[in-house]
């Protein structure tokens, strides 16, 4: 008996322990400071190898000075080339880094939003594994889709269309559109989307394509760059001053997309208890075992 009590409390003590280091956990906050104003993100476990990445860098110094040396409205700013940090005026950047890759690590449910924090990379051709920069990183601003541009693939649509539109018998359909292509385009348009079960239908071709709800969402209310998901790591997210990524993308920009006027970094890293983290910025964490 004595000793089913001791295994008891034993139990018992491991499970308090537990449940306080649980509670205490800790996790690291990043500070993006520009003269445009400050960016705060939180980086994602899901993603280990980014993650300690960035925290090994950010804390040797290493992007310290270093310009957002490509920034294109409506779409990205980017930033972690080393070859920035002493650029002249108008010098073409973008091909520096720390002499390392580091594997893709994509995760469905990490995606291109606004403020998504997302490594760079060479293309397919030259990297067929996707295998990110070693130091450069763009943060995305992207714009707000309508619904019927995520939906539906209009390559596909306008291919098929033009098919179908391309047969005799469909020459009064043809006629219609045109009509009323001249006389209100509006009304054109949303008449385009509505023949897309008949394209599918009459030419074989599928030109609706899903998109997971939170995305539909995501895209349709802050915005983001959806051409990209899946195809670049997202390792973190800014968590405050999404205002400062619309001001960097702002800025004027020579043939190279480059700032004109430098906009230099400097990235410190904080650990603090998670809940402080919840309580100054809003950003919940997932919990333990929640899925993916």
């Amino acid at each position: 008996m004595m000793q089913r009590i001791f295994i008891l409390s034993l139990l018992t003590s491991v499970s308090i322990l537990f449940s306080c280091a649980q509670s205490k956990k800790t996790d690291f906050v990043v500070t993006i400071k520009t003269n445009q104003g400050d960016m705060v993100a939180i980086l994602y476990d899901e993603t280990p190898k980014h993650k300690e990445n960035f925290i090994k860098l950010a804390k040797e110094g290493y992007f310290d000075s270093l310009l957002f040396h490509r920034v294109i409205p409506n779409f990205m700013i980017q930033a972690g080339d080393p070859n920035s940090k002493k650029a002249l005026p108008g010098e073409n950047l973008g091909t520096g880094g720390p002499g390392y890759t580091v594997p893709a690590e994509f995760v469905s449910k990490y995606f291109h939003h606004k403020g998504a924090l997302s490594a760079a990379r060479l293309g397919d051709q030259m990297n067929p594994q996707q295998a990110s920069s070693g130091s450069q990183f763009y943060v995305v601003q992207g714009q707000v889709w309508k619904e019927s541009d995520l939906l539906i693939d209009q390559n596909k649509l306008g291919m098929g269309l033009q098919q179908m539109l391309s047969r005799p018998e469909n020459k009064a359909l043809y006629d219609s559109l045109i009509q009323l292509y001249q006389s209100d385009i509006k009304a054109y348009e949303a008449c385009i989307l509505a023949l897309a079960p008949r394209v599918e239908r009459s030419e074989g071709v599928r030109v609706k394509r899903p998109i997971a709800e939170d995305r539909l969402k995501a895209y349709t209310t802050i915005g983001g760059a959806p051409h990209l998901d899946d195809q670049y790591t997202v390792f973190g997210q800014i968590i405050k001053g999404l205002e400062v990524i619309d001001k960097i993308a702002a800025a004027n920009r020579d043939r190279f997309d480059r700032p004109t006027e430098d906009i230099r970094m400097f990235v410190s890293v904080e650990e603090m208890p998670r809940k402080k983290i919840t309580k100054l910025y809003g950003y919940e964490f997932p919990e333990a075992g929640a899925k993916k």
